[in-house]
């Protein structure tokens, strides 16, 4: 029989969200109150379609044998609070804690979410030529790096965000800016910023130069 709701555990956390950094730790913090001396029994769960147990514990001291993919890389405070070390890319998820102090108190629960990302590394802008002619030719630029999660990019030009219009078109990732019958406004430095939500990166300043189209000598 449950004892009275007064007795209930009540768990609180001042995060949501967290980003992570993989090969780096993360802690999924977290505060109980109970009116009981007794060691809380902590229970941590990663979200899937079938939950996967993370850890359980009394109070620090964790109850048996982890999975494998977690030896050596989890931690369970007093507070119910969990640290995960040497993050790996599938850590990523919603975590699910449950902290109830004996069989008759009413459990509290929290979730947080974790993103692990790997931070980007140095954007490089790759084109076919750094000059072109006033309005007889397109213009591709492409934007690589080799190191990044979740990357979002933007091109700047003369420090000013593009986006497409008449003229440009951008790849529906944006990865990829492609300027039509080039005009003399288009001669002018651009840089390619990725973005994630741990690290962004900017390229190099790459110039164009843009030629200006000579008349025919015998037009009039």
């Amino acid at each position: 029989m449950l004892s009275d709701p007064t007795e209930a555990v009540n768990i609180t956390s001042h995060i949501q969200h967290i980003h992570g950094t993989y090969g780096h730790s993360a802690l999924l913090s977290v505060q109980y109150r109970s009116s009981s001396s007794d060691k809380p029994v902590v229970k941590w769960q990663l979200k899937r379609e079938k939950p996967i147990t993370v850890v359980q514990s009394v109070g620090a001291d964790i109850i048996g044998n982890l999975r494998a993919d977690y030896k050596d890389r989890i931690q369970v405070f007093e507070n119910g609070s969990l640290l995960i070390s040497n993050l790996l890319l599938s850590d990523e998820g919603t975590y699910g804690v449950e902290v109830s102090i004996t069989d008759d108190t009413f459990t509290g629960e929290k979730t947080i979410n974790l993103t692990v990302d790997v931070p980007i590394s140095k954007p490089r802008v790759s084109v076919p030529s750094s000059a072109v002619l006033e309005l007889a030719d397109n213009f591709t630029l492409s934007c690589f790096h080799d190191n990044g999660t979740k990357p979002l990019y933007t091109w700047l030009k003369g420090g000013k965000t593009l986006a497409n219009d008449s003229r440009i078109l951008l790849s529906p990732d944006h990865r990829v800016l492609t300027i039509s019958k080039v005009t003399m406004t288009d001669d002018d430095v651009y840089i390619c910023l990725v973005e994630n939500p741990i690290s962004s990166g900017r390229s190099t300043p790459f110039k164009l130069t843009v030629y200006r189209k000579q008349k025919d000598k015998y037009s009039l």
